[in-house]
């Protein structure tokens, strides 16, 4: 058996390793936000929300990590929505970006529904 992870261990570490840079993209991001930097703000949301996008396809493998990074997804893009907002448009697009946030909420909401539902049959 530890033979057979020897050889994911590259691929979950790669893994891991992109998770992290995407936190520090996401905290740059809204470092900048904060800031009020606006190139720094708009120049890290766009590889946050892509390497958020590629981690969803990477854990399509794994249920429970696929309906949470869909989440993360949507989450994402909302929020460097909003900051673009906030940064060009008078925080009037704010309204666009709600139903970005709510479609998270449904992904990771059907995904501990399901599982409940699942556990009942089991049981």
């Amino acid at each position: 058996m530890k033979a057979v992870m020897n050889i994911f261990e590259p691929m979950i570490t790669d893994l891991r390793k992109k998770e992290n840079l995407h936190v520090v993209f996401w905290l740059l991001k809204d470092f900048a936000w904060l800031s009020d930097i606006k190139w720094l703000g708009m120049g890290m949301a766009v590889p946050t929300v892509l390497l958020s996008v590629w981690l969803t396809m990477k854990s399509r493998g794994n249920r429970m990590d696929f309906f949470h990074n869909i989440a993360v997804s949507f989450w994402i893009t909302g929020n460097s929505m909003w900051m673009a907002g906030e940064f060009y448009f008078n925080d009037s697009i704010r309204h666009l970006v709600k139903p970005l946030f709510l479609i998270g909420f449904v992904f990771v909401g059907y995904y501990y529904v399901s599982e409940w539902w699942r556990s009942r049959r089991i049981n």
